[in-house]
């Protein structure tokens, strides 16, 4: 295969069945494996959507600085986009990013603003928006940009559509809403009873990418209307069936992953109640942004102790 740009690669990631990971045996797992994204998240996705949303636009141009609030993965993913593009990019993090993330984002040369890391990503946002006031920055926002939206909508339902037609049910993180509002709608189209369903952290629980409805802050691309359920999850769950799918399955994903495996076992053991089928659970990130946690290395409660230092959502 031969692409023109790096960013031609964005998409068509793998699906990947998870045989040793079915909670029934006539349930069938299945990831799709957004870490084979260029930067290794499915933020890619969306970084390179919403700069061409904003080119079309006219709304970006080539006087301006693109400016985001971020947890990591957008950052990264825009900076890349940014850097190949030919834009400035400034990205606003919470002091308590793991530092592979601010490593990456300063490799592709992005200008870092440290917002309170106890705010999580709540403080970046309020103080990206102060920023964005100044009108030489131009703001994507991702937990407001429907190009967040159909980037999932046209790109990552329309691919499990056509790997995979009779999938019966879809899990994914709760973080901006925009993987589960844009897949969820068009599966939902291809099949009004897939099932579309979120992990989403307990509140006060650190899922790192993920966030809680009930912290205060709904993202506005976010269509509720779109799931057929939430299901909570905690920190140490998440953890452990990361570790799972790595010892099993042999697919070193972050740590958010191990949330949605978690889930999507949930959704498998009801679905068995039906007959089974099959469950397409989306795996955000690979692993390598997260190490230094040592969420591998360390005994549970060790990893989880260690976790909390810098996860947020």
């Amino acid at each position: 295969m031969r692409f023109k740009s790096i960013l031609d690669t964005v998409g068509n990631t793998p699906l990947v069945q998870l045989p040793n990971l079915s909670p029934r045996p006539d349930v069938r797992l299945w990831a799709k494996l957004e870490g084979q994204n260029p930067t290794g998240s499915v933020k890619d996705r969306i970084a390179v959507a919403m700069v061409e949303a904003g080119e079309g636009s006219g709304a970006l141009t080539r006087e301006k600085t693109i400016l985001e609030p971020t947890s990591g993965n957008t950052g990264i993913a825009l900076a890349m986009v940014a850097r190949i593009r030919g834009y400035r990019f400034t990205a606003v993090i919470p002091d308590n990013a793991s530092r592979e993330r601010i490593q990456l984002m300063e490799a592709f040369g992005a200008q870092l603003v440290y917002s309170d890391g106890d705010k999580g990503t709540n403080g970046a946002v309020a103080l990206a928006q102060e920023m964005a006031v100044d009108d030489r920055y131009f703001m994507p926002f991702q937990y407001g940009n429907e190009a967040n939206v159909q980037a999932h909508y046209m790109g990552t339902g329309q691919e499990i559509i056509d790997d995979l037609p009779e999938v019966k049910a879809f899990v994914a993180g709760l973080g901006t809403g925009g993987t589960l509002t844009g897949v969820g709608r068009r599966l939902k189209e291809h099949n009004p009873d897939v099932k579309v369903v979120a992990a989403e952290p307990e509140l006060g629980e650190l899922v790192y990418g993920l966030r809680s409805l009930d912290d205060g802050y709904v993202p506005p691309i976010f269509d509720p209307d779109i799931l057929d359920g939430k299901v909570k999850v905690r920190a140490r769950d998440s953890i452990l069936w990361t570790r799972e799918l790595l010892g099993r399955e042999g697919i070193f994903a972050g740590i958010s992953s191990g949330a949605v495996i978690w889930v999507a076992q949930r959704v498998g053991e009801r679905l068995a109640a039906d007959g089974g089928g099959d469950v397409v659970c989306l795996l955000p990130d690979a692993g390598w942004k997260y190490l230094s946690t040592e969420a591998w290395t360390q005994d549970i409660d060790t990893a989880e102790s260690q976790v909390e230092e810098v996860l947020w959502w």
